[in-house]
């Protein structure tokens, strides 16, 4: 399960489509160094994002 708390560099590697479900709510940065210690809900909040629809998506 994708939470809030863990950063992008997690989700990626327990979830590998989630690099492009990422880019598709507009974050196209999933690869950068920040991404390794930025949050589900740092980057959200950063991006304009609705936290909830993006762990909808994540978590489907």
């Amino acid at each position: 399960m994708i939470t809030k708390d863990m950063t992008i560099g997690e989700v990626i590697r327990a979830k590998h489509e989630a690099a492009e479900i990422l880019m598709t709510f507009g974050m196209g940065c999933v690869g950068c160094p920040s991404a390794q210690m930025e949050t589900l809900e740092e980057a959200a909040a950063v991006h304009g994002m609705n936290l909830d629809n993006l762990l909808a998506a994540l978590n489907k």
